[in-house]
C-alpha cells in the first residue's frame, strides 16, 4: 500500500529510504514500533473506578481526587502564579489547540501533527495495527473495525485525546496520541500536576525503524508539547517495560526513568521530561 498522502499545502514527500538520516544515541537497534497504551486507554477508562493496589504498593499516592492547597499549587507552576481563572467549560479545548499547532523543522525535514480523519486514514493506521511488532503491544489487529473503535472514542470524546498522523516531509509515518496525562487514570498510579501531558506513539513503516528516527520524532513532540502547552511542566511516558526498544528511545529523547508502576494491564517504566531539564537531556 503507498503511504502518499494527499496534503496539497504540505512538503515534498521525504524517503527514509534513500534520504540521509542521522545516527542517534540512545535507541537500541531493531525494530522500534514505539509505545501504547495498552487496553486500558484514557478514553475507554472510568475515573471512579480505583484500581486494587498489592501490599509492595502502598507507598503510592492516589492523587486523582486531591485537593491542592493554594500553597502548593503554587509552588508546582512553571511561572509566576497569574490571578484565579474560571476552570475550562465542558468541551473547551484541553490541549490548546493541537490541530493548529503547525509544522517544526527536524534534521530529516519538516515534521506535523495532522489529527486523525478516520475516512482518510483508517486504512494506514489498521495496516499499522496490524503489523506484528507493532500488535504485541498495541493490541489492534484484526479487522478495521478495532482500530476505528479506538480512534472514534477518542474523537467523540471531551478533547483530553488527540490521535493524530505523524507526517515527515509530506509522507505519514507513524502515529501518535497526544493526552492530559493528569485526566487519565493514569493519574492514580503516580504522583499527577496539572496539565501533565503523556505520548503514545508507533513508527510505521518498517524502514523508519531501528534507526534513530523513532528518538529524534519523540524529542521533537515532547518539545512541541512544551512550547506550545505553556502551563505544562512534564511531558510523560509509560512504555511497557518489556519493550527496551521503546524505553531506549524515550531515554534517547531526554526523558528520566522516575518509577516502575503497575498499570491493570502492563508493568511500566514511568518516563518524564521536565520543562525546568529540557536544556540540559
Amino acid at each position: 500500500m503507498s503511504t502518499e498522502w494527499n496534503d496539497p499545502g504540505g512538503a515534498p514527500p521525504y524517503d527514509p529510504l534513500t534520504g540521509p538520516l542521522p545516527a542517534f544515541p540512545g535507541e537500541a537497534p531493531g525494530a522500534f514500533p514505539g509505545e501504547a497504551p495498552g487496553p486500558e486507554r484514557a478514553h475507554e477508562r472510568s475515573p471512579e473506578r480505583s484500581p486494587e493496589r498489592s501490599p509492595e504498593r502502598d507507598d503510592c499516592v492516589d492523587t486523582i481526587d486531591l485537593r491542592l492547597t493554594e500553597e502548593f499549587i503554587e509552588f508546582l507552576a512553571c511561572e509566576p502564579p497569574s490571578p484565579a481563572q474560571p476552570g475550562p467549560a465542558f468541551g473547551a479545548d484541553l490541549l490548546d489547540g493541537l490541530a493548529d499547532w503547525g509544522p517544526v523543522a527536524t534534521d530529516v525535514g519538516p515534521f506535523q501533527l495532522v489529527p486523525v480523519r478516520i475516512e482518510r486514514d483508517l486504512r494506514l493506521i489498521t495496516q499499522w495495527m496490524n503489523d506484528p511488532a507493532v500488535a504485541a503491544f498495541w493490541g489492534l489487529s484484526g479487522p478495521d473495525t478495532a482500530t476505528a473503535g479506538h480512534l472514534r472514542a477518542q474523537l467523540d470524546g471531551d478533547g483530553r485525546s488527540v490521535p493524530c498522523l505523524g507526517v515527515l516531509g509530506g509522507v505519514p509515518m507513524s502515529y501518535w496520541e497526544v493526552y492530559r496525562a493528569d485526566l487519565d487514570p493514569l493519574a492514580r498510579h503516580y504522583p499527577a500536576r496539572p496539565h501533565d501531558t503523556g505520548i503514545h506513539f508507533l513508527v510505521g513503516r518498517v524502514a523508519d525503524r531501528g534507526r534513530g528516527l523513532g528518538t529524534l520524532l519523540l524529542r521533537t513532540v515532547a518539545d512541541l508539547v512544551l512550547d506550545r502547552r505553556p502551563a505544562c511542566c512534564r511531558v510523560v511516558g509509560e512504555p511497557d517495560l518489556r519493550n527496551t526498544p521503546s524505553a531506549a528511545a524515550f531515554l534517547g529523547a531526554g526523558f528520566r526513568l522516575t518509577a516502575e508502576i503497575e498499570l491493570p494491564d502492563k508493568r511500566a517504566a514511568l518516563m518524564i521530561r521536565d520543562r525546568v531539564l529540557r536544556g540540559l537531556l
